[in-house]
């Protein structure tokens, strides 16, 4: 059994979200699924099998549904406390981006025989914990061997069924807002690979550390039309599936996106990760970039994000409103777009 310090990162052979299979993948494997369930056999199934969504949604009645999600994924950082609790706020985020609350979370990890055990129960620690900061309660899981760790959360949540934030809804003259900033696999695939002196992760971390949750009770407050939250796909591959599903065109103005201290620097700089190229490639034939965007910036905007903020469709003045209210609360928050007629992703300065 290993019992000297271990690196994690040093285990994985990509970081957090950046180890999402592609969207062209998910689109193949996951056809026998909808051919084998007819969705209007399951009319309690409000959010599920009629297109791609953060969190299952199953009406219990007709007050009371519950949202069903799981996320997993290998180390972003190598300490392990710190590792459990940014896949559970990665985690719950999808409860939270679809309006709802966490009630409990089933373990899910995968752990090396020859490592201390005392840096899995060390893991479990910081997951527990974040699970606690969000209102919920850790009711089991499923622990197997593997040669790569890896760790993450099925969560469950509640919400009423009249009141879910879905992809779809998007409406034209909407402001798209987000609410953290991108970068946090270019900042943690240099920070692995050692050329991050600057430390510029620290930023990323903490990020990636906050749970989106007032964020989304703020968002309900502002009556937003559409919301998700931004993860493996990058701001473009979750904007894409926002503009799909609300039959709109979704137009990303990067001049308008925050990054992470550091991250456009990385990009010009050469640090890429198979999660973006896999992101760039998926989404091909559905961004179109204006001319002269920044190669950085194009790097920036395939990002895979990890435990990423909440991208939110509303009306304009709501969304200068919410801006300034996150602020208040001491949360990050931009404009970084507007949703139009048409289809697909356009990039713009």
């Amino acid at each position: 059994m290993t019992t000297e310090a271990v690196r994690l990162t040093a285990l994985a052979s990509c970081a957090g979200c950046a180890a999402k299979a592609g969207l062209a993948t998910l689109a193949q494997v996951l056809r026998p699924i909808t051919d084998t369930f007819d969705p209007a056999k399951f009319p309690d199934l409000l959010v599920g099998l009629d297109g791609p969504d953060d969190a299952a949604v199953y009406r219990i009645s007709d007050d009371v549904a519950i949202v069903q999600t799981v996320d997993f994924f290998p180390p972003v950082v190598d300490d392990p406390y710190t590792f459990g609790a940014i896949a559970a706020a990665n985690a719950m985020s999808d409860v939270y981006a679809m309006g709802g609350e966490v009630l409990m979370a089933l373990n899910i990890a995968a752990f090396p025989q020859d490592l201390d055990l005392a840096i899995l129960a060390s893991i479990f620690l910081g997951g527990a914990e974040k699970i606690a900061e969000g209102g919920g309660v850790i009711a089991g899981g499923h622990t197997v061997y593997d040669v790569e760790p890896k760790y993450g959360l099925a969560v469950t949540g509640i919400i009423h069924p009249k009141k879910i934030f879905a992809k779809a809804g998007g409406q034209p003259g909407d402001a798209l807002v987000l609410t953290k900033p991108l970068g946090t696999a270019l900042l943690l695939t240099a920070a692995r690979d050692d050329k991050d002196p600057s430390d510029y992760a620290a930023a990323a971390i903490t990020s990636m550390l906050t749970l989106n949750r007032h964020a989304s009770h703020l968002a309900r407050e502002a009556n937003a039309h559409a919301m998700t939250d931004v993860t493996g796909f990058g701001i473009l591959g979750h904007a894409r599936e926002m503009a799909t599903r609300s039959g709109m065109r979704f137009v990303i103005e990067s001049s308008r996106v925050p990054a992470f201290p550091g991250a456009l620097e990385f990009a010009t700089n050469g640090i890429v990760t198979g999660g973006a190229n896999r992101n760039r490639e998926g989404l091909a034939d559905h961004v179109a970039f204006a001319t002269s965007i920044d190669p950085a910036i194009e790097a920036l905007l395939f990002d895979p994000q990890t435990s990423g903020g909440l991208l939110i469709a509303l009306p304009q003045p709501a969304a200068d409103a919410l801006v300034a209210r996150l602020h208040d609360d001491g949360l990050p928050g931009a404009i970084v777009g507007r949703v139009e007629s048409g289809s697909g992703v356009r990039v713009e300065q």
